[in-house]
């Protein structure tokens, strides 16, 4: 029971990472506010929660938007007291060059992925200061280290993320609020599932993504959730600013890398 105790939100807890994140936190003894855009999802993993003993809730919530994520915040204070653990996990990806990239694309994509954590950061930040403490973990990624083709939004807004992550923690290291993040590989979510359902080559396509890890496979998300665990967990505890990576090997690679266009 590492996170016994502790009050933790999860963004994007409906699907992929999020959910496995989700459910390895409640248990391990955390309350769990699993947040999402998707209500209906979210509520699917709080039912697996309960029905293995854990304390979780459902929050609908749309991390670009800062009323919104104020307002979920909020409501973790006001249910529990307190915020302990805060996952800014909800993100996505497109194709696109900076050529083919439409401003609209761009925007939307960095509003999740980089303004939602800033967002949940801004609110989360003197709520843990003032209670004396607490974990942020930021999910970035291999791609912010290496570049990967047609990717370009993507790449951009996870660098931005890790980049963040070091700002942040140097800036409250003496509050007693330690934020790190996790960097993925290629891992075998919701989202490449989909990706490979529209590749007229999906096998070949799975096997490009396979072959840029070392290890010549798609990562678990329960891989990625059990990285989260620990920079969430006082065994972290002298870990702040610092990024995990979790990626098969892809990024400590050099001419191996296997690109690919999606």
């Amino acid at each position: 029971m590492r996170l016994a105790g502790k009050i933790a939100i999860i963004t994007g807890g409906a699907s992929g990472i999020g959910h496995e994140a989700s459910k390895l936190f409640a248990a391990n003894g955390a309350t769990v506010m699993v947040a999402d855009r998707d209500l209906e999802g979210a509520t699917r993993v709080v039912h697996e929660i309960g029905a293995k003993g854990g304390k979780a809730s459902a929050y609908k919530v749309d991390v670009a938007v800062e009323a919104e994520v104020k307002a979920m915040i909020e409501a973790a204070v006001a249910a529990h007291g307190r915020l302990d653990i805060l996952v800014n996990n909800a993100g996505y990806g497109i194709a696109g060059t900076v050529v083919t990239t439409s401003e609209a694309d761009w925007d939307a994509l960095m509003a999740v992925n980089v303004k939602g954590v800033f967002f949940g950061c801004k609110y989360a930040i003197p709520v843990m200061e003032k209670q004396g403490g607490g974990a942020i973990v930021n999910t970035a990624s291999g791609a912010a280290h290496v570049g990967i083709v047609n990717r370009a939004a993507y790449v951009a807004s996870k660098g931005a993320v890790d980049a963040l992550t070091r700002a942040m923690a140097t800036d409250h290291a003496l509050t007693g609020i330690r934020i790190n993040a996790v960097a993925p590989g290629t891992i075998e979510t919701p989202y490449f599932a989909e990706i490979f359902a529209k590749s007229p080559n999906a096998a070949g396509l799975r096997r490009g993504l396979e072959m840029r890890q070392a290890m010549e496979r798609l990562g678990k998300p329960i891989e990625i959730a059990r990285a989260m665990l620990f920079l969430a967990s006082d065994e972290a505890s002298f870990c702040t600013g610092t990024t995990l990576v979790v990626d098969g090997g892809w990024t400590a690679q050099g001419d191996r890398l296997a690109q690919y266009q999606g």
